[in-house]
């Protein structure tokens, strides 16, 4: 999931946030088990047609959060390319797409509180066993909101590279962006301290 909640008002957004993460669930697997090239060429333009039915706005925003998916793509398919297997290499690229596609659409058209909810009633036994529900849920939600801002910043980076150099800015990047993503973590982690940290609400 690379999305903040969308400010485009979908029927989506009406759906019981229970019933999208069940179907993206559902939608998972089906692309984790499929092969076939010809399938998965569907399913990527199927997921991408989600994005124009709500109108440009949305699709625009979709598609821009989606961007952050090329150097892996890049990646994937310049390793099939060297191993002779493109096909595969294609259909791990599609496979990639409409999963993150239909993650991000989910997120998209869904808040934050109500996904934390469908976790807290997922994770109900295992809290009785233990396990630090509080974590848990704000680790999800950290995920879910800093992967679109270090998708930002990569972006702010590749735009400074090329305001300033003639060749393209690919691995260049990398570091500034990981110095970018240690420094936010620290930042965070400073935050949560300051706020009591991850301690279960019924321990001191």
């Amino acid at each position: 999931m690379i999305s903040l909640t969308s400010p485009v008002k979908t029927r989506a957004h009406d759906l019981p946030a229970g019933l999208k993460l069940a179907l993206l669930v559902v939608a998972t697997g089906g692309l984790a088990r499929a092969d076939g090239l010809a399938f998965h060429t569907g399913a990527a333009l199927f997921s991408v047609s989600l994005y124009a039915l709500p109108g440009r706005v949305f699709f625009t925003a979709g598609l821009k959060r989606l961007s952050i998916l090329w150097p892996f793509a890049a990646v994937v398919l310049a390793w099939h390319l060297v191993t002779r297997d493109v096909e595969a290499g294609l259909v791990i690229t599609l496979r990639m797409l409409s999963a993150v596609g239909l993650a991000n659409l989910v997120t998209m058209t869904t808040r934050l509180s109500d996904i934390m909810a469908v976790v807290r009633w997922l994770g109900t036994p295992l809290a009785r066993l233990g396990l630090n529900m509080a974590a848990l849920e704000i680790g999800i939600g950290l995920v879910i909101r800093m992967v679109p801002v270090l998708g930002e910043k990569a972006r702010h980076l590749t735009e400074s590279w090329r305001a300033r150099s003639p060749r393209r800015a690919r691995w260049r990047v990398v570091l500034p962006l990981a110095v970018l993503a240690l420094e936010d973590a620290d930042r965070v982690s400073e935050a949560l301290r300051a706020r009591g940290g991850l301690t279960r609400p019924d321990k001191d």
